[in-house]
């Protein structure tokens, strides 16, 4: 009897303090691809809780680390690095103090003239996504070529494209401008 009552407390205890709130890391600018020097913030956005979320990374350069331990500055549920750096590419994801993790996102920061703006999160099969080139004062205006997996997507004149119901093959995008 009390074996089962301990077990049953047990069991109450995990009910009353699971959560469903879903976590959200959202980057600004909003794109998986940045230039050397931008400012970045990374935010972990929680449906309708109240813990305190903190940015992770997973660099080839520097492994796993937290926000503020040699790079950016938390603050709450945010970080900010100032200055983007090549060796700040990697995998970025939210942790709680309760060990909860948010689905993870990829940045790549480079020193190149012309980059992909392009969706942070991965697509749904079904989904429209429009593809930009910026250069680091604005839109890229001249012809382009968009690139998946090194073969050719299309030719456009201006620098921009949209994909209409992509298919599964396309749901991360990881294309290029040229």
């Amino acid at each position: 009897m009390e074996k089962t009552f301990l077990s049953l407390l047990f069991l109450a205890s995990l009910l009353c303090c699971t959560t469903n709130q879903a976590v959200l890391l959202t980057v600004s600018p909003s794109r998986s691809q940045h230039f050397i020097e931008d400012s970045l913030t990374l935010s972990c956005e929680e449906d309708g809780g109240s813990a305190t979320w903190i940015v992770w990374r997973n660099t080839t350069a520097g492994g796993v680390s937290q926000c503020g331990i040699k790079w950016g500055r938390q603050h709450g549920s945010t970080c900010k690095n100032s200055m983007a750096l090549r060796s700040d590419s990697g995998v970025y994801w939210c942790e709680s103090s309760e060990g909860a993790a948010s689905d993870s996102i990829q940045l790549n920061v480079t020193g190149g003239s012309v980059i992909l703006q392009s969706p942070v999160h991965p697509l749904m099969e079904g989904d429209n996504v429009t593809l930009s080139c910026l250069t680091k004062t604005s839109f890229f205006n001249g012809p382009a070529t968009f690139y998946k997996d090194g073969s050719v997507i299309r030719n456009v004149p201006t620098g921009q494209m949209t994909l209409h119901h992509v298919s599964s093959h396309l749901t991360r995008m990881d294309s290029l401008c040229w």
